[in-house]
This record gives C-alpha cells, sequence and structure tokens, in this order.
C-alpha cells in the first residue's frame, strides 16, 4: 500500500533565488532514489484564444497553450518525489520534504495576465511583491534543471494533471525559446526532455467513478490535502498522493501503456482514442 503523509511529518521547502543552488543539490542526491516526479505550476491564466480554422480540438487547444505559454511568465512550480512505495524524501531531517520554487519574472503591476487567476493566487496567499524581490531567475533555474538528472532520464516518472500548460512552461525555461509551431515538435520535445509522463485527467479515462478537477478526484479517492490549494508545492504533493491512491485503486501492474499523453493534446496519437 502506497504511503500517504501524514501533514505534521510534511515540510514544503520554499524557494528563492539565494537557496536555489543548495536546493537543487538536493535534489541531484535523491532523484535516482525517489524517480517519481509530480509537479504543479502556477502561471497568470489564460487571456488569448486563437482565431481561425482548426482541424480538431487537440489542435486549438495546443495554439492556445503556445500562445498563452509565450506571451506570459511561470510564477510558481511545485516538485514532490516519491520511490516505488510512495515514500517522500527527508533530505536528512524530520520531515518529507516537498519543493516550491518562486520565480521573480511576473510583475503584476506591468504584465498581462487572467484576472481571476491573479485574484485566485493572491487569495491563495502568493506575496507577488516578494516574488519580484527574492524569487530565481528563470534562466538560472533552466540551466540546474538541465542538469539536475531530473530531464532527459528515462528512469524519472513524471506525476501531473492535466499538464499541457505545466510542460509548455518548463519546455520554455530549458530550450529558451518560444514552444513550437506544431504539436508534432512540441511532443518530440516532451517526449525528450520527459520520457515518462502520466497525466492523471488521461488515466481518469479507465477508472469508472472518478472526475472533475484536481481536488474533486482527491476527494473521491479520499486523499487529504496538506498546505495550500493554488500553490504549486501543495498541489504538487495532492497530484503524488491521488496519482498513488488511483494506482492502487484501479490498476494491476504496469502503467506504461498509459504514459506520454497530455490530455486534451495530440489527437493523432492512438492512446488518446482508447
Amino acid at each position: 500500500m502506497s504511503l500517504v503523509p501524514k501533514s505534521d511529518s510534511i515540510h514544503i521547502r520554499e524557494v528563492w533565488n539565494e537557496n536555489l543552488e543548495d536546493e537543487f543539490r538536493l535534489i541531484r542526491e535523491i532523484v535516482d532514489e525517489f524517480p517519481y516526479v509530480a509537479m504543479d505550476t502556477e502561471f497568470p491564466g489564460v487571456v488569448l484564444r486563437p482565431v481561425g480554422n482548426f482541424k480538431n480540438n487537440c489542435e486549438f487547444n495546443y495554439q492556445t497553450l503556445k500562445d498563452n505559454v509565450n506571451m506570459l511568465k511561470l510564477i510558481q512550480l511545485g516538485l514532490t518525489f516519491s520511490n516505488d512505495e510512495g515514500h517522500l524524501p527527508t533530505c536528512g531531517t524530520d520531515k518529507s520534504c516537498v519543493w516550491q520554487f518562486n520565480f521573480r519574472e511576473f510583475n503584476v503591476n506591468e504584465d498581462v495576465f487572467a484576472n481571476d487567476s491573479i485574484a485566485l493566487l493572491q487569495k491563495c496567499g502568493i506575496d507577488f511583491n516578494k516574488n519580484n524581490e527574492k524569487g530565481i531567475d528563470a534562466r538560472r533555474f533552466g540551466e540546474l534543471l538541465m542538469s539536475s538528472g531530473i530531464v532527459l532520464n528515462e528512469n524519472v516518472h513524471w506525476v501531473t494533471f492535466h499538464s499541457g500548460y505545466d510542460f509548455g512552461y518548463l519546455l520554455k525555461l530549458l530550450t529558451c525559446q518560444d514552444l513550437p509551431e506544431t504539436q508534432a515538435v512540441f511532443f518530440k520535445l516532451i517526449d525528450m526532455y520527459f520520457p515518462t509522463v502520466y497525466d492523471i485527467k488521461h488515466l481518469m479515462k479507465f477508472c469508472n467513478g472518478l472526475h472533475g478537477g484536481l481536488n474533486k478526484v482527491a476527494e473521491l479517492l479520499e486523499v487529504e490535502r496538506f498546505g495550500t490549494c493554488h500553490q504549486a508545492g501543495s498541489d504538487s504533493l495532492l497530484t503524488s498522493c491521488t496519482f498513488r491512491k488511483m494506482k492502487d485503486n484501479y490498476f494491476i501492474g504496469s502503467l506504461d501503456k498509459y504514459a506520454g499523453v497530455l490530455y486534451g493534446l495530440r489527437v493523432e496519437n492512438e492512446q488518446t482514442t482508447q
């Protein structure tokens, strides 16, 4: 049975520019032993909708994703590492560790954003002024992520929920370029940097009775949240624990045949029509 950590045994490690190098040093040390990486991002919402003719919904979804990711800036990233049994790393402490990276680039006074998204993040406790003053430089983060051992690694399993935008922002950081024009090139990059990806929203298609967003699925599976909703560290932990509970309750054996699908994208992939 997978381990769902008790709330008093969890530490969400806040990562700022001043401790970025130290935290990546810890991550490099634990990734081989804890190769399941649950990920969530917070970003300024969706501000653009493309116009024109599209072959299908997946093409429209990708163009929407591409246009928005290229224009907007990442605010926060959460990573939760776990091993095959669902245990989290402790990094020499008495608590299980979850990482929350806070970025400096987004400026609420200058940049474009969706009003409802930013209002929700402010309500949930994100301090944009602090992010501007103490946050991580995105380019430096991309360099450290590239050498961290968690990308370009076939042994790492990425665990996500409806994660097209999450991976879009990570690719933008890793490549220092806008996202490619086509889904085909986008997925070539995904398959290279993140060889094994599980999207819970896709896995739900094979689980009777599961529906809704991450919070609803966690509720249906009786997975408790630790931390604040709509903060990336807490959401990544909830994603990790929900994946474990779903795997235990609904699947037997390997999940390989469900990997590589991001919900709402790549209609030409046969897996999306299963």
